[in-house]
């Protein structure tokens, strides 16, 4: 297969494993450019994977015909703007999560792609990733029944004792639902389906934040988004789900995602990761056991889905996070807010089918 030709566009704290992978994981992809605001940390970013080509403004790259899909990295507030010009230039576009800071801006991307007969898509792809691909073989093979209900939890106390720039998570297209919601979302719509309804309240712990982190060490920021969100989910299926995500809160353990069903409970590992544990518990055994994981890519395999969208491009299947995916995550993540500041449950209007499930090969990097 001719590798495809991926430029990319921002090299923030979240670039390097994507560079990694791209130019040494994934060999039916080739990075031949980067571009970002400031071009020095193109051009290290450039040197150091060996990058040949480095352009100082997105619209010299998006005019390079032998770049085929963008790579969008720029932060959440940007995706839409940016990904609007690329698909405009006529690109494939596999963007950061989320697809769009709101639905309608992610809609109007998706009818836009479509139009042009473009692909788009985008992260997270952590559920292409060795656990919750065990996971949800587990489910589709009938080892917990049929799925009743789905609990996941995301608690943590913000971004700002770490990130070395967290502004951004407390404004418009920030908070935990938008950051962190996405990995739990994609996870639990790929076990158990299309999301029919929501239902959710949302609240904002604290007015201001203050950075403890370095370089910005004492930097104060207001907080224009909620930050505690707890919803309630209506698959189509008739199962339930409850999720939280918050910044809000100090806790020990920040992940938690189950599925239960009427013939046992599987524990998911965290879906920020590709790997992690796997427990089922069985009626008949009274206790969790850990599973095998059945799959490749239990480490950090941030890129997996562009590689995929990149086989699908040549192979011309369908790719598994895809616009269809992306937009029905973004729609529930948007209405758990909106279902709060209207005080009342909100159908869903996306539509949503879960793709192929991951094969297993016998060579890392070549997909199916």
């Amino acid at each position: 297969m001719d590798r495809v030709k991926i430029g990319v566009l921002g090299t923030g704290a979240i670039s390097g494993i994507y560079f990694k992978n791209l130019t040494r994981l994934f060999t039916e992809v080739e990075v031949t450019a980067v571009c970002d605001l400031f071009t020095e940390k193109a051009r290290e970013a450039a040197e150091e994977y060996k990058i040949p080509k480095v352009y100082e403004t997105m619209e010299e790259m998006l005019a390079d015909d032998e770049i085929e899909i963008l790579l969008n990295l720029t932060r959440p507030n940007e995706h839409y703007k940016t990904t609007k010009a690329a698909l405009l230039a006529g690109k494939h576009v596999y963007s950061e999560k989320p697809l769009a800071a709101v639905y309608e801006e992610g809609a109007e991307l998706a009818a836009l792609a479509e139009e042009k007969g473009l692909m788009l898509g985008g992260a997270p792809d952590t559920f292409l990733g060795a656990g919750i691909q065990t996971c949800r073989r587990l489910i589709d093979n009938g080892f917990i029944g049929d799925v009743v209900g789905a609990q996941a939890q995301m608690v943590c106390h913000g971004h700002e004792s770490w990130h070395p720039a967290p502004e951004f998570y407390y404004q418009a297209g920030g908070g935990p639902m938008m950051d962190m919601g996405p990995y739990y979302i994609t996870a639990l719509v790929n076990l158990v389906g299309r999301v029919k309804g929501v239902s959710g309240m949302c609240t904002k712990g604290f007015a201001q934040r203050i950075i403890t982190s370095e370089p910005k060490r004492g930097t104060v920021v207001d907080v224009e988004v909620p930050t505690h969100t707890a919803g309630l989910l209506q698959f189509e299926n008739g199962a339930i789900g409850t999720v939280l995500t918050t910044f809000d809160v100090y806790y020990d353990r920040q992940a938690f995602l189950e599925i239960y069903g009427t013939k046992g409970t599987l524990r998911v590992p965290d879906p920020n990761g590709f790997g992690g544990s796997v427990s089922l518990l069985r009626p008949e055994d009274g206790s969790f056991k850990e599973m095998p994981l059945l799959f490749g890519y239990q480490e950090n395999s941030r890129g997996l889905g562009l590689a995929d969208m990149a086989k699908a491009l040549r192979t011309k299947r369908d790719f598994r996070a895809d616009a269809q995916q992306t937009l029905h995550v973004l729609e529930i993540l948007t209405a758990f807010e909106k279902s709060s500041n209207e005080g009342r449950y909100l159908e869903l209007t996306s539509a949503y089918q879960r793709k192929k499930a991951m094969e297993n090969l016998p060579v890392a990097g070549i997909l199916d």
